[in-house]
Order: structure tokens, then C-alpha cells, then sequence
């Protein structure tokens, strides 16, 4: 992560909502730096349905085959994104720890893991140990929080030089629905 922020960054970034039943953590688990937050969970609410659409790349990630096999359960309960390491061409090492990753969360959130999708962004072609995570995602899903939203879009960053968020709030029928959402992004 560059310590110069791109031109391009907007003057303004909007101040984060709180979402019902959407609870935030972030952590330093020493995936390529130590000292670096570098790990984010999201804790959902039981009944939160998950949607998704993915690359059409022909070698996609482990984490993006592990989400598109769960996707079919249509129910969430835990996101676990980390930086620092994509675990993309990592072929079986990278599925069994994708499979790793998710025992480890499905056991700090008290869920199956069928209920936990998974995100990875950084370095292309290393193995990831997800047992840097084991202890540490516990610790988060304790810790947990529903205004954490600048923490979680620093903690996906990895040669970005700000974070990227976006917030909106529309009215559907009777309802008022608030989106936020975050992403990452080269510089």
C-alpha cells in the first residue's frame, strides 16, 4: 500500500451507514506484512440471502470457485476477505486452503460452511496459509461491530492508495434501502 495518494482520489468520501444486521472487523494476521491490517470479516444476520456475479475469467480463484459452488444455498452468514495474497493459480493448495479458511470461520461464527463466502486479493501465484487465521477470526467475530465500514475498505486495499466506497439510500415502495459498498482497486 503506497503511502502517496493517487490524483484521482475524490475530494470527499462519504461518510458510511450503518446496515441493519451487517456487523464489521478488521485485523493484522500477518498474511504478506506483519503489523498490516489485512483480514476483514463480515458478520451476517441468519435469513440474509447472498447473490452474485463473478469473473468469466477461465482460471478463476479457489475463493471465487468456493463462491460460486455455495451460491446455490442462497444464504450467508460470514464474508472473510483478505489482502496481501489472491490465491489465484494455487490449484489444490489453494482449494484446500479456501476449504481452511472457511472451517475457520464457519467455527468463529457458529455456522456451516456453506454459509461463508471468501474473498482474496494480492499477490497471484503463492500459496495462502490460511492457518494465519485460526485465533484471528475468532477474535473478530467478538469483536464485531456495525461501523466499521472506512476499516473493512482499508483492510481489502493492497497497492490502492485510498479506500473505495459508496453509499445510497432509495426507497422501494414503502421501504427505505440503504446500500453501501466497498471495492478495491490498483492505485
Amino acid at each position: 500500500m503506497s503511502t502517496a495518494v493517487s490524483p484521482l482520489a475524490p475530494p470527499d468520501i462519504p461518510e458510511m451507514p450503518v446496515i441493519a444486521g451487517v456487523r464489521l472487523a478488521t485485523a493484522a494476521a500477518g498474511i504478506r506484512y506483519k503489523g498490516r491490517t489485512d483480514v476483514l470479516l463480515a458478520l451476517l444476520d441468519k435469513g440474509t440471502t447472498v447473490a452474485g456475479v463473478f469473473t468469466k475469467s477461465k482460471c478463476p480463484s479457489a475463493p471465487v470457485e468456493w463462491c460460486r459452488a455455495k451460491l446455490k444455498g442462497g444464504a450467508a452468514r460470514a464474508l472473510v476477505v483478505n489482502s496481501g495474497n489472491a490465491n489465484a493459480f494455487t490449484g489444490k493448495t489453494g482449494k484446500t486452503s479456501t476449504a481452511l479458511t472457511a472451517q475457520i470461520a464457519a467455527k468463529a461464527v457458529g455456522c456451516s460452511t456453506s454459509d461463508v463466502f471468501l474473498a482474496s486479493t494480492g499477490v497471484i501465484g503463492e500459496p495462502l496459509d490460511a492457518t494465519k487465521f485460526d485465533g484471528v477470526l475468532a477474535q473478530l467475530a467478538e469483536t464485531a461491530t456495525p461501523d466499521l465500514w472506512m476499516d473493512a475498505a482499508k483492510a481489502i486495499m493492497t497497492t490502492d492508495t485510498f479506500p473505495k466506497v459508496a453509499t445510497a439510500t432509495v426507497k422501494l415502495g414503502k421501504a427505505k434501502v440503504t446500500i453501501n459498498g466497498m471495492a478495491k482497486g490498483a492505485a
